[in-house]
C-alpha cells in the first residue's frame, strides 16, 4: 500500500465545526483480540461508559465529530471487517456475531463499567444483540436511524452503494459518487470520510478497507433482523430511538417501534441516515440529555 497518512489529522477541524475548544480527550487507537479476529477501537479519555458502534461500511471515525462535541470518555469501535479491524472468513457480519466481538473489546477496555450503547444502522443492531447477549454489561441503548423493522429495501441508498465499484482511480471518483448518490450533503464532510475509509493500492487505484466491498462468492450480508425484536421488547433496558428526519426509518416504522416498545424515548434530528455525520452536535445533545437521565 502506498497510503500515509495521521487518521487524527482532521479532529481539529472537525472541532471547529461542532464549536468544541479542541481535542481536549487525548485519542489513540487499541487493539483487542477476539475469536473472530482483531478488533480495533478508538478510546478517547480513559474508563468510558459510552460504547458506539457504526454502521455497515463505515468505521471508528465515523463518530469523531459527535465525540468532540460529547466530550466524555468513549470507545468507538470498528466493527469487525471495517476500518483496521480484521476481516472474518466466514464473511458473518451478523449483529449477533458483532455482539460478541464487541463485548470482548468493551471487557478489555472497560472493565467493570456497566456501559450506554450508541449504536447507528447495523450497529444499533448489534448493540441490540448485545444487550440481549450481555445484560451486566449494558446500562442502556441509543439506535440512530434504525430498527428491527427495517427493511432491507428501504436501505436500497446504501445497499446499493456498496453494491458498486469495488475499485476506484481516486478517491475523488469514491465522493463523486457518494454525492450522486444521495449519501450526504457536505462534500468537505465526505471527503474527509473517504479518505479515513479507503486504501490506495501500489497501482495507485483505490479501495475500501472494510470487507462488504468485497464479498466472497455466494456471501451476502444478513439482512433480516426481526429476530431482535424480543430483544428489545423483553430487555428492559432504557432506550432512546433517534431517527434522521431525512434517513431510513419512515413513522410507520417509528409507530410500530413506539407500540413494540413503549418504554423507549424517541427523537427526530433534521438529519439523513448517517446523524452522526451530519448533525453531530446535534446527536451529541441528545446522548448527553439520555445519558444525564441514566447515569
Amino acid at each position: 500500500m502506498t497510503d500515509s497518512l495521521d487518521e487524527f489529522a482532521y479532529l481539529l477541524e472537525e472541532a471547529r465545526e461542532v464549536g468544541a475548544a479542541g481535542t481536549a480527550l487525548p485519542v489513540r487507537r487499541v487493539e483487542v483480540p477476539t475469536d473472530g479476529g482483531r478488533v480495533s477501537s478508538l478510546l478517547w479519555g480513559e474508563r468510558p461508559a459510552l460504547t458506539l458502534l457504526h454502521g455497515a461500511g463505515l468505521n471508528a471515525h465515523t463518530w469523531d465529530a459527535t465525540l468532540l462535541a460529547l466530550g466524555r470518555p468513549a470507545l468507538a469501535l470498528d466493527l469487525p471487517g471495517h476500518g483496521d479491524s480484521e476481516w472474518r472468513d466466514d464473511f458473518d457480519y451478523s449483529p449477533e456475531q458483532n455482539a460478541v466481538a464487541a463485548a470482548r473489546v468493551i471487557e478489555d477496555q472497560a472493565a467493570g463499567i456497566r456501559q450506554i450503547i450508541v449504536g447507528q444502522s447495523l450497529g444499533g443492531l448489534t448493540a441490540l444483540a448485545l444487550a440481549a447477549q450481555r445484560t451486566a454489561l449494558v446500562r442502556a441503548v441509543v439506535l440512530v436511524d434504525v430498527t428491527p423493522g427495517l427493511r432491507f429495501e428501504e436501505a436500497a441508498q446504501v445497499r446499493d452503494f456498496l453494491s458498486g465499484p469495488l475499485v476506484f482511480a481516486s478517491r475523488d471518483q469514491i465522493v463523486d459518487a457518494a454525492v450522486s448518490a444521495g449519501i450526504g450533503s457536505d462534500r468537505r464532510k465526505l471527503e474527509r470520510g473517504v479518505v479515513l475509509n479507503t486504501r490506495v493500492r501500489d497501482d495507485g487505484s483505490v479501495v475500501f478497507k472494510h470487507h462488504l466491498a468485497a464479498p466472497p462468492e455466494g456471501k451476502e450480508l444478513a439482512h433480516d433482523f426481526t429476530a431482535l425484536w424480543e430483544d428489545v421488547e423483553q430487555g428492559g433496558f432504557p432506550v432512546l430511538l433517534i431517527r434522521g428526519s431525512d434517513g431510513f426509518l419512515s413513522p410507520e416504522r417509528v409507530d410500530e417501534f413506539r407500540r413494540r416498545v413503549p418504554r423507549a424515548e424517541l427523537l427526530e434530528i433534521p438529519a439523513g441516515h448517517n446523524v452522526q455525520e451530519q448533525q453531530p452536535a446535534a446527536l451529541a445533545a441528545a446522548i448527553d440529555g439520555f445519558l444525564a437521565r441514566h447515569q
